[in-house]
């Protein structure tokens, strides 16, 4: 990859001739990204950050393209230089891309430089999702996750690999699920950092706003209000409207505004990183990610997933019917915090369950130490 210079230059220009919208009337976040946040992170964009760094982090890694009905689909692909690594499939979501895991490569490949064993070790295959980053653009209708995760599965198996994991969060998440549904030939089991546990009768009541069926431990009540909390109007515009939003390709200050109000946990870590905090995400963390997605021109493309996915009528957090191996990681300031209980009835065979000190909803970003400890757990007993 390599950015032409005019390109930077229009990006700095855009950000400089932004239009600004009057103050929030609010002292919280609960009006959406504030203007001091966004105005910060534009000074920072414009005048600081060095694209080229992050470019550079991208080039050093080998990259692929393979066709799948009929779409290229890019991927990242690191062999471990340990024989008997075990190979795995790592999928991000949105707002996320290739960004988010490739802290994880490096330290999954070569485990015995970063704490672990030869036994430790992984292939590392991180693709991009279907209208994210360097992925092509779907023309027509039908790439939602079920069609992803096939073709995820199909991409392993023309890599050579017999047998594989995979893992995901956000919508990598829920596509991993649907691979453990579909089952395909080789792979082992999946690791999920936003699990989805939720019995369906109560994921009815959430969405619906119906009341909550009666016998709930404390646990179960304080997921559900999570949920209720994050509201999650980006993922309604998108699965709605996603074309209404083409004004996030003209302006990257529009696209960094949108992108940065997901969940309300990661959006105010967010803003506390460009408040100067330095904790989790750093503001070049969360620049490199949005800068990706402005220079391959992706906001639409990736935006569509959550219309195909409501056209397919898939639910972000209700249990999926896994039957393979599970392993799951809980993180305290994810989008709702899976309880044991609805865990272990979600996924039959779990094999690992265990709730994390720190972190959020991009956990592999955030917490790169804490996800590749995980992983060396949670699949151990599949070598």
């Amino acid at each position: 990859m390599n950015i032409p210079e005019e390109g930077l230059n229009d990006l700095r220009n855009r950000i400089n001739a932004t239009r600004w919208p009057d103050k929030e009337t609010v002292s919280d976040q609960s009006q959406g990204t504030t203007l001091g946040t966004i105005q910060e992170l534009a000074r920072y964009w414009a005048n600081e950050y060095d694209w080229r760094k992050m470019e550079s982090r991208i080039n050093a890694f080998p990259h692929f393209l393979t066709e799948m009905d009929g779409l290229d689909i890019h991927f990242i692909h690191v062999r471990s230089k340990h024989e008997n690594a075990m190979p795995i499939l790592i999928a991000h979501g949105w707002p996320g891309s290739i960004v988010e895991q490739m802290k994880l490569i490096e330290p999954l490949t070569n485990q015995t430089e970063y704490g672990g064993t030869e036994a430790d070790a992984f292939h590392v295959v991180i693709p991009s999702m279907p209208g994210y980053g360097f992925s092509g653009k779907p023309t027509a209708t039908g790439w939602n996750p079920k069609r992803i995760a096939s073709a995820y599965s199909e991409l392993m198996t023309r890599l050579g690999y017999e047998k594989y994991v995979a893992q995901g969060g956000d919508w990598g998440s829920i596509v991993v699920n649907m691979m453990g549904v579909q089952e395909p030939e080789g792979l082992l089991g999946i690791h999920t950092n936003m699990p989805e546990v939720i019995p369906p009768e109560v994921d009815a009541a959430i969405w619906s706003g119906n009341p909550l069926p009666e016998g709930l431990s404390d646990e179960e009540k304080k997921a559900c209000e999570q949920i209720c909390e994050n509201k999650f109007y980006y993922a309604f515009l998108m699965g709605t409207r996603p074309q209404t939003l083409t004004g996030l390709t003209d302006s990257p200050v529009g696209l960094a505004s949108f992108m940065i109000d997901h969940d309300w946990k990661s959006h105010a870590l967010i803003s506390r990183s460009f408040a100067g905090v330095q904790e989790g995400l750093t503001r070049d963390d969360v620049l490199d990610n949005i800068s990706l997605f402005w220079f391959t021109n992706s906001a639409i493309s990736a935006a569509r997933l959550y219309w195909e996915n409501g056209n397919a009528g898939i639910s972000f957090f209700a249990v999926k019917g896994v039957k393979l191996p599970v392993a799951v990681s809980v993180f305290p300031d994810e989008m709702y915090e899976a309880p044991k209980s609805w865990t272990e009835k979600a996924y039959p065979n779990l094999i690992h369950y265990n709730r994390m000190p720190k972190g959020g909803h991009f956990a592999a970003w955030e917490q790169p130490e804490l996800i590749i400890s995980e992983l060396r757990t949670a699949f151990k007993s599949l070598r």
